[in-house]
C-alpha cells in the first residue's frame, strides 16, 4: 500500500476543508433558494417492514421551495412477493396482483430507473430535499427499492429529509393523522376508498398541508 507523506496528508485536509466551505456557502436553501427543490413523495406497499414487505406504488411530485409544482410521476410496481401482503394494506390499497396487471404495474428495477430518468430530467444539478409524511417509513422502502436494484436514491436527494408532521408540530400543532391535520387546516383530505388510495393522492396531500404550514405564523 503506498504511504501518504504527511505533507500530501495535510494538504488533502485543507482541500477537503476547502471544498466543504464552498459547499456550505452553496447549500443554503434560505440564501439560494433557486438551487434547490423539494419532493414530496408517498408510497403504498403490501405492509409495514421494509425489506420483506415491498412498494407496490409511489407518487412524486416535485415543487420549488414555496411548494409550487413543476412537475409529477405516479408509478405502480409489481412486487415479487405478492403473498406477503398483510390485511391491513390490503384494505388500505386494494392491492391484487390481478388488479396491478391490469394497471399496468412494471417491475421494480424498471421503476427505479424511471425515478432517476425523472429526476435527473426535471432537477438536473439542482439540490432535491426529499419530504414525506412519516418520511421513516418513506425513505426506508425507497432505500430497500433502491437497494435491490443496486442504486441508490442518495444520488437524488439531499442528506436531510424534511418531515410533513413534524413541520406541524413545530407550528404547534400536536396531531399526527394525516386526515385529522388536514381537517384542522380546512384543505381537502386524500380518498380513503382503497381503490382510490395512492402514492399520488398522499403525495398532494403533503404538497397542500407543506402549503397551509407555510401560511401559519410560528408560535411565540
Amino acid at each position: 500500500m503506498r504511504k501518504i507523506t504527511l505533507v500530501q496528508l495535510s494538504f488533502l485536509i485543507v482541500v477537503i476543508c476547502v471544498q466543504s466551505l464552498l459547499e456550505g456557502q452553496t447549500l443554503v436553501p434560505a440564501e439560494h433558494p433557486d438551487d434547490w427543490m423539494l419532493t414530496f413523495i408517498d408510497v403504498e406497499t403490501t405492509g409495514l417492514i421494509p425489506g420483506y414487505h415491498e412498494m407496490i406504488d409511489i407518487g412524486l411530485v416535485i415543487t420549488d421551495l414555496d411548494g409550487n409544482e413543476v412537475a409529477r410521476k405516479f408509478i405502480r410496481l409489481m412486487p415479487d412477493h405478492p403473498d406477503r401482503l398483510s390485511p391491513g394494506a390490503e384494505k388500505v390499497n386494494g392491492f391484487s396482483v390481478d388488479r396491478w396487471k391490469k394497471l399496468g404495474a412494471i417491475s421494480s428495477s424498471t421503476a427505479v430507473d424511471s425515478i432517476i430518468a425523472f429526476h435527473r430530467r426535471i432537477a438536473g444539478k439542482k439540490h432535491v430535499l426529499m419530504v414525506a409524511y412519516n418520511c421513516s417509513f418513506d425513505a426506508a422502502f425507497l432505500d430497500h427499492l433502491f437497494r435491490r436494484a443496486g442504486k441508490t436514491w442518495r444520488d437524488l436527494y439531499f442528506y436531510y429529509i424534511l418531515d410533513i408532521p413534524s413541520m406541524a408540530w413545530g407550528k404547534g400543532i400536536r396531531l399526527l393523522h394525516g386526515e385529522k391535520l388536514a381537517h384542522y387546516l380546512g384543505i381537502p383530505d386524500e380518498p380513503r376508498i382503497a381503490t382510490e388510495h395512492t402514492g399520488i393522492t398522499g403525495a398532494d396531500l403533503n404538497v397542500r398541508i407543506y402549503r397551509q404550514l407555510l401560511k401559519i405564523s410560528n408560535p411565540e
